[in-house]
């Protein structure tokens, strides 16, 4: 729901820096692996109960980057594999961080991690599945920025999915409450996808 607000914002910033990273011989595709990295030492430091400034720390830096390696690709060229590569990434990201609450404790956060893993893959076909529909009819647009595949609005998106997951790593102890809130509120934006779905493909 923010994103189109926050790139408006950010991406002047964001392609000024990815210009000066592409002058010097940085890849868009380093910078996306580097931000997984940062994102997996996140979730290492969130399941082995470490401090919650640190992950946060580390949650930021990855998605700083994921921001990054758009700006460098424009700025050398973008590339199909890039693109694959960056959307991986982040959906290993975005299981990372919820599994590692998990491990962190899975008495407590077992049934809600769970929940909103499923809620993520529910969410996840549905964005994915319109946007192989909407390349198939040479449908565009760049209200979320230039992107590699054709992003949907939804009422959560990489904003919100953000701000949440430094709330957990704020609030480690508040993760079931928040996971079953935040997991019920991604069923209503896959559902409304598929509402968008039926109203523009059939």
């Amino acid at each position: 729901m923010l994103d189109g607000w926050m790139r408006r914002r950010i991406d002047p910033g964001l392609d000024a820096a990815g210009k000066r990273l592409a002058a010097l011989g940085v890849t868009a595709d380093a910078v996306t692996l580097a931000g997984l990295v940062a994102g997996l030492a996140a979730a290492a430091v969130i399941a082995l109960g470490g401090a919650g400034w640190a992950a946060l720390g580390l949650v930021g830096l990855s998605r700083v980057a994921d921001g990054l390696d758009g700006a460098v690709a424009r700025a050398r060229g973008k590339s199909d594999f890039g693109g694959y590569l960056d959307i991986v990434c982040d959906f290993i990201f975005y299981a990372a961080i919820p599994m590692a609450f998990v491990l962190r404790d899975p008495a407590a956060n077992g049934v809600a991690g769970a929940f909103l893993l499923a809620s993520f893959y529910v969410n996840g076909a549905t964005f994915l599945g319109y946007a192989v529909l909407a390349e198939k009819r040479g449908m565009q647009t760049r209200a979320r920025g230039e992107k590699s595949l054709y992003f949907t609005a939804g009422l959560l998106e990489g904003t919100e999915t953000i701000v949440f997951f430094a709330l957990l790593c704020l609030l480690p102890h508040w993760f079931a409450p928040l996971a079953w809130g935040f997991g019920g509120l991604c069923v209503v934006t896959a559902l409304a996808r598929v509402g968008l779905a039926v109203r523009t493909f059939r």
